[in-house]
């Protein structure tokens, strides 16, 4: 599953010394896990690839792909602010990145420069991972309407999902985000949350700092039949995660979605399957280092 995109490489071709660089473009970039997951990956595959992170100003997206041309750089990582600028600036796009209009990925073609939008697969990949979850046939509840939000509903419809309702703040973005879903996207209140198979939550809402202590639903009428995923990774124990796992529920948080996404383009980039187990183990060590630090 990890290694869908993965070329049929061989052992030669794996051990292949390539003098490679990859990087994440972001602002702001420092808090990035990103070069934790992929050196860890680069060492696990033994291949000569360095990943840094580049602070690239807001609208300035487009130069950082002209330096990957010119530089003939690897393989980039987006993230905010630089997701639409980046999907409109390549030669080609996925399907994924065409719908969406966001790219978090940017892969070197011999006929340009591609962008994918890993986040979905990442997605559905750590449900598979951690839950044996599969989303088909089932009611999922997505709470949020960002990037994130969205490539989780565009996913889980892709995927097969019964049904795909979305709760937001804005009703607006909230019918964006479920018209990705086509027919069977909905939005909804928080209201009989029971009826769920499947709740996410992609808001910032218990995020360590101020939101903390806050929970982006209720959980009086959660049950042991319903799984919880919150994209949050930092705390790796939300306050909704915890309160869920109280009361019988199967929860967990962002962790196997932001290694799944990486692993996809890694993958991508490399042509190699992507040695997850060592990506998780190298982001989950450096987020204890950073929750006892």
């Amino acid at each position: 599953m990890w290694s869908a995109v993965a070329s049929s490489a061989t052992a030669d071709a794996r051990h292949q010394r390539r003098h490679r660089l990859a990087a994440v473009i972001g602002d702001p970039v420092r808090h990035s896990l990103s070069p934790i997951i992929h050196n860890a990956a680069f060492v696990a595959t033994d291949l000569d690839w360095v990943y840094v992170a580049f602070d690239v100003p807001a609208g300035r997206a487009g130069d950082a792909l002209d330096a990957m041309r010119q530089l003939g750089i690897g393989g980039l990582s987006v993230t905010m602010p630089h997701k639409t600028e980046v999907a409109r600036a390549v030669e080609s796009r996925s399907d994924a990145v065409a719908v969406l209009d966001a790219a978090n990925c940017v892969v070197a073609r011999p006929d340009g420069l591609r962008g994918e939008n890993t986040d979905g697969e990442g997605f559905l990949a750590g449900l598979a991972v951690d839950a044996g979850f599969d989303v088909a046939d089932r009611r999922v509840l997505v709470i949020g309407a960002g990037g994130a939000a969205r490539a989780v509903v565009y996913a889980v419809a892709g995927a097969g999902a019964a049904s795909i309702c979305v709760h937001n703040r804005s009703a607006e973005r909230a019918q964006a985000a479920a018209a990705l879903a086509g027919t069977r996207g909905c939005v909804v209140d928080l209201v009989d949350l029971g009826q769920y198979d499947l709740i996410v939550n992609a808001t910032p809402v218990g995020m360590a700092g101020p939101l903390a202590a806050t929970m982006p639903c209720a959980t009086d009428e959660l049950h042991s039949s319903q799984l919880l995923v919150d994209l949050i990774y930092q705390p790796t124990e939300t306050l909704w995660v915890r309160t869920a796992r109280a009361r019988g529920v199967e929860a967990y948080n962002g962790v196997s979605m932001l290694v799944g996404q990486a692993a996809v383009a890694f993958e991508h980039w490399t042509g190699l399957a992507a040695p997850v187990q060592a990506m998780t183990s190298a982001v989950r060590a450096e987020l204890i280092r950073q929750s006892t630090s």
